[in-house]
């Protein structure tokens, strides 16, 4: 892109290429999508031995095509069979055709009518992974871990999460009613909202007493040049002197692998960023940092929390075990998984999990997550002790890390912490509505020394798909 720092080919350590697009998705809501074809070449090679599975299915499609209590069509059994079959592998696998395809697509140009939630289904409760920020949902103060039990008055009792993130879906311009139930809060309440035209403004920056602050709120297709971009803007706003930055990835639900890799690689000279791993020993892609640090090696703070999943987590593990940032907030989802995309048919398309990522260090990150070198709660939420946040290893069939984690090891301190004491009202009345952020500033101005006092504020500009 014109006026961006240009860097040479990354050396791609690739021990089997793959012809299909990587994704690190949102649990509900695919950041980006990348098909290709596939063919019936592909199953010439299954094992002759499985057809005696095979015959057990047939055994059961006839019996309900014959037997059951009204018609049913083959495209319905069919279709059953396949969702049946990839809901018992893992949350994030799934099939899409017809009307989810057209979802698939339509969420992939970040231009919808919607309401801005990422959530998930346990146990056929709609679950809230995140709120994306400046959306309605945000700013109707739709919370991590809140339940959605009905949808205009509709209780969502055996639908499918394609089916519910539909229902919540509209023409701009319309209300939708959710019911919500808050763990703390006695008893449910309901919260109207108006659809809106949903363009995601994945990067935005400001600055904020001489720190830069870049705020990333997805990995969709245009986030690495729109974060080259904020590291540049806030270049020119300081005089190329900025004290540090804080790079906000709370709520983030991920998105493309690449895009993760290039914002890693803005902050970094050299060095492995990620690994993703497939099901066999020699099923390894390493990707690596290419010379020159945008950042300029100044102080750099990464904000996480519950909502801060898959592609982010990429970003923050990188630049936690090259100890270039610190990180700092809440645990992460945990999200350590990669999906693929294929189409299998002209409106229709296979997303399923193929690799699991690694930190350089070589950390599993799921069902486990980005631990903060200094945990801070976001004190300036009245419910934040009350509410229950929901992570990877809550999720129903969720891959296991395949490393072994000693919790001896973790700190089991529980006398309360006096620097964290705070009430949400005292906060208020301070002026402070962001703690977790308030706390990053000080702390980045506390290692670089005084700081000046600067206005500017802008976002990454949005490329529109072709």
């Amino acid at each position: 892109m014109p006026g961006l720092d240009w860097k040479p080919p990354r050396n791609w350590d690739a021990t089997k290429m793959k012809s299909t697009a990587k994704l690190l998705p949102p649990l509900a809501l695919v950041g980006a999508l990348a098909l290709v074809p596939v063919t019936a070449s592909s199953f010439a090679s299954a094992d002759t031995t499985n057809y005696q599975e095979l015959e057990k299915f047939m055994s059961v499609y006839e019996r309900v095509k014959a037997n059951y209590v009204e018609p049913v069509d083959d495209h319905t059994l069919i279709k059953g069979a396949i969702d049946g079959m990839l809901a018992a592998l893992d949350p994030h696998s799934s099939y899409a055709e017809g009307a989810d395809f057209d979802q698939l697509k339509t969420t992939t140009d970040g231009n919808y009518g919607g309401l801005g939630l990422t959530v998930s289904l346990e146990d056929g409760v709609v679950k809230v992974i995140a709120p994306t920020e400046d959306t309605p949902a945000w700013k109707a103060g739709i919370k991590s871990g809140d339940y959605i039990t009905h949808i205009n008055g509709e209780f969502l009792n055996g639908i499918s999460l394609d089916q519910a993130v539909e229902k919540m879906k509209g023409q701009p311009g319309t209300p939708v009613k959710l019911t919500i139930v808050r763990p703390g809060r006695d008893k449910p309440f309901d919260v109207t909202i108006v659809r809106q035209r949903i363009e995601l403004r994945p990067v935005k920056w400001e600055i904020k007493d001489g720190v830069g602050y870049i705020n990333i709120n997805t990995f969709t297709g245009n986030v690495a040049d729109s974060t080259k971009e904020a590291l540049l803007s806030i270049d020119k706003a300081t005089g190329g002197h900025p004290l540090g930055y804080v790079v906000d990835l709370r709520s983030n639900p991920g998105g493309l692998l690449d895009q993760a890799v290039d914002v890693a690689d803005d902050f970094l000279n050299s060095g492995e960023i990620v690994s993703q791993r497939g099901r066999t020993k020699d099923d390894i892609e390493r990707y690596y940092a290419r010379p020159g640090d945008m950042a300029h090696g100044l102080p750099v703070i990464v904000l996480t929390d519950a909502g801060t999943a898959s592609a982010s987590e990429i970003v923050a593990g990188a630049l936690q075990d090259h100890h270039r940032a610190l990180i700092m907030g809440e645990t992460s989802f945990g999200k350590g998984s990669v999906q693929t995309v294929v189409q299998t048919g002209p409106d229709a398309a296979l997303r399923l999990t193929t690799a699991r990522y690694y930190t350089p260090s070589g950390r599993s990150v799921q069902a486990g997550g980005i631990q903060p070198d200094i945990p801070v709660p976001q004190l300036s939420d009245p419910d934040y002790k009350d509410r229950i946040v929901v992570r990877e290893a809550d999720l129903r069939k969720h891959l296991l890390a395949q490393t072994k984690v000693d919790d001896k090891l973790l700190e089991s301190d529980q006398n309360p912490d006096p620097r964290f004491s705070t009430k949400a009202d005292e906060l208020k009345k301070q002026g402070i509505k962001d703690f977790q952020l308030y706390y990053a500033l000080n702390t980045l101005k506390r290692l670089a020394g005084a700081a000046p006092t600067a206005v500017a504020s802008g976002t990454g500009a949005s490329k529109k798909s072709r």
